[in-house]
């Protein structure tokens, strides 16, 4: 699936470094392939995923991972096997570059 980059986006995409970006990209098709409905957008100053209005997941580059955000507490603990592989904080999980 290649769903083409809102300008937004491609532009928060553009400012990272080449493996920050294909992780992003990765993180991105995986995202959309679950909710191919999706609106793309920049909230919290982060590539946010957006159904009926309701932000889902957020991802975001840092120094040496991309937090994953689900906008939901709730999401994360349903993935114990997730937990265990990934570093995690009360609200992302941490995907290694």
């Amino acid at each position: 699936m290649s769903v083409p980059l809102p300008d937004l986006i491609s532009h928060y995409f553009a400012q990272q470094s080449l493996e920050h970006r294909e992780t992003l990209m990765q993180m991105r098709e995986r995202i959309l392939s679950i909710v191919p409905q999706a609106t793309e957008v920049i909230k919290y100053g982060m590539p946010t995923f957006v159904v009926d209005g309701v932000p889902v997941a957020g991802i975001m580059a840092h120094k040496n991972h991309i937090g994953y955000y689900p906008y939901s507490g709730s999401v994360l603990s349903q993935f114990p096997e997730l937990l265990t592989k990934y570093k995690t904080t009360k609200g992302a999980l941490h995907v290694p570059l």
